[in-house]
Parts: structure tokens; sequence; C-alpha cells
């Protein structure tokens, strides 16, 4: 037999007609109404729960009456992240093309957060769901896609589910920026980068490795610092690095925030002028510094208006099977980036 594609989530309807009760005891049961008797009580729930049935808390509110979509809901990790800000301007602005509002939180990198909001979204019956996820999990959404909510996932792919995903190269970005440091002449490379959990975190760190590698330049662990996860954090890595005998002559941060921590690092042991660097995404004033930062520009407008696009596609009956895309990086030269190595070091 041929599965069906689109299956539907099932409705109140499907729970009266399992429990052989009327629609508006259904409703009364999940309103807590307390002139419901405790045997309908138990029919109603326990129908509810062979069809895995969640109430729609706001249909009245937010679904038209004409079927067509209202709300999707969107999880970022942090907003307050201009890359993550950007997305979520993109995601809006197609969705306002749309008549569609979007309903936003964010994850915080907390795994059981991005499973509470999600479902808490999912119950409220949103159109679809955009998605940067934490956990490592997501097969939990499986049951909700199979019923019919399209899920769109950006900047980190899923894990133990298939749905569209859009990404930076990440890898090929941080190769090139590593490369256009061994271009003006370094072969001590210092890497600060966030933890390897990450998926952007590992595939940056392997474009890191591969650029060494390629240019037969050793990988000196004790240039490495990963793990990191703020501005702070960069600040010290860098600090430490520079008070090494032989310090590294470049540093690559692999993260907007961690090239802000190293920056000031650098200014910290005015040395700012002299140790080249090139960081991983763009942001707010890295032109007005001084001097001026080079860095591996990722395009979080593209990202999150592909994204939404495709989410639209969704819910308008695509069902092609799902697919990655990849949003290319683009190099960015101002200054930092293009200071030479000293010819001892070359």
């Amino acid at each position: 037999m041929q599965r069906d594609q689109n299956p539907k989530r099932p409705t109140m309807g499907d729970v009266a007609a399992l429990a052989g009760v009327s629609r508006k005891t259904v409703s009364r049961v999940f309103n807590s109404e307390a002139t419901v008797g405790e045997d309908l009580v138990a029919k109603v729930r326990l129908a509810a729960s062979q069809l895995n049935y969640k109430m729609n808390l706001v249909a009245s509110d937010l679904r038209r009456s004409n079927g067509r979509p209202s709300t999707i809901g969107l999880l970022i990790q942090d907003v307050s992240n201009e890359f993550f800000a950007n997305i979520f301007r993109a995601v809006e602005d197609v969705a306002e093309s749309y008549g569609v509002t979007v309903l936003a939180s964010n994850i915080d990198e907390d795994a059981e957060r991005e499973h509470r909001l999600t479902s808490q979204l999912v119950e409220r019956r949103v159109d679809g769901l955009i998605i940067v996820p934490s956990g490592n999990d997501q097969s939990y959404l499986a049951h909700e896609q199979r019923s019919g909510t399209p899920f769109v996932f950006l900047d980190r792919p899923p894990q133990l589910l298939r749905a569209d995903t859009v990404l930076s190269d990440n890898e090929e970005g941080s190769f090139l920026g590593v490369r256009h440091l061994i271009e003006h002449g370094h072969r001590r490379i210092g890497f600060v980068g966030e933890p390897p959990a990450y998926s952007p975190a590992r595939q940056r760190y392997r474009g890191y490795l591969r650029a060494l590698q390629t240019s037969n330049i050793p990988i000196e662990t004790q240039l490495i610092s990963r793990d990191l996860t703020t501005e702070d954090d960069a600040q010290q890595a860098v600090i430490e690095m520079m008070s090494r005998s032989v310090p590294p002559t470049a540093i690559f941060a692999a993260q907007n925030r961690l090239t802000i921590g190293a920056v000031k690092g650098l200014r910290e042991v005015s040395m700012e002028y002299s140790i080249a660097l090139v960081g991983f995404d763009d942001f707010q004033l890295a032109y007005l510094l001084q001097p001026a930062v080079t860095v591996i520009a990722q395009d979080p407008l593209a990202i999150g208006k592909l994204g939404a696009e495709l989410l639209f596609r969704r819910i308008q009956g695509d069902a092609s099977p799902a697919n990655t895309h990849i949003v290319s990086t683009l190099l960015i030269t101002r200054g930092s980036g293009e200071i030479m190595a000293p010819p001892a070091h070359r």
C-alpha cells in the first residue's frame, strides 16, 4: 500500500468519533470543565492519546476560515547576535509578503528549551516551523512532520530527522580565511572557536586544518583554543596565546563574538597592529575599528529568506524530497587580515 505523503493531523472530530462522544464533550474535557464525568474524561483522554492528538489552543484566533496559513514559528539561538537578528528579519519579511505572522523565541543553546518551545508552538497549530537547533536529536518532531507540519532548519542540520536545511558554506569559508592569512606570509596561525558540539564550529575547524595541511604547515595544538562561548573567553585565549615564548603571527576567530573578543585581547597586549586577524562572520562597526577587521561574511538575510521560502512551499503542498541548500560566504578585506608576517616567521 502506498503511504500518504501528506497525512493529516488528528482533529477534535477524530477524537470524538473514537471515544464515541460529541465534539462539544471533547472540547469540555480539554478545557477542564468540572461538569464532565470522570468516565467521559478517561474515554476522551484515552482516545486523544491513541491518536496523539494535541488540542489546538488558539485555532479560533489564528487560523483563517479560508484555510490559508496564518502563523509560522521561528526558533533561533539568540536574537541579540547580529547573525540571528538578520535571519529573523529575513523570515519576517517573507512571512509578511504572505500575510503571515511569525511567532519567534530564543533557544539559547539549550536543547531542553528547544524541545519545550517547539512543542508549545506545535500545540498552537502553527502552519510550519523554522528552527536553528541546539540538541543533537530532532527525531521527537517525526510524528508532527508525518502529520503534516513542515519543518525547515537553518545554520545547523537536524539530527535523526530528514528535513529541508539551509547552511552557510562553513568549511570552505574558514579555508578561504586561513588561506588568506597564509598568502600574507603567516605560518603560525592561532585558532579560536566554539565548542565542537556545534556543527558549524566543527566545519570551520576542518576548514582551518585543511588550509594548513594543503600549505604543508604543521598543526600546533598550543595555538588552538576551542570550547569558547563568549567574548571574554576569546579575549583570554588570545592573551594566553600571545604570552607564549613563540606566539602566533596571526589569528583566525571562527565566530563573530569570538572575533570581538580576539580584538579586545590583541588590544590588551598592544598587538592589534602587528598580529593579523581574520574573523568568521561580520559584525557591526567592524569596518570602523583600527585596524578594520577582515572577515569571512555569511549571508544571514539570504539564509533566512531561502528558509522561509522553502517553508511556504511545503505549506502549499510541495512533497518533493527534503534537501540541503548551501549559501556561499564572502571574504571582505579591511586591513587586519592583510598585516604581513614578519620576515623571520615566513
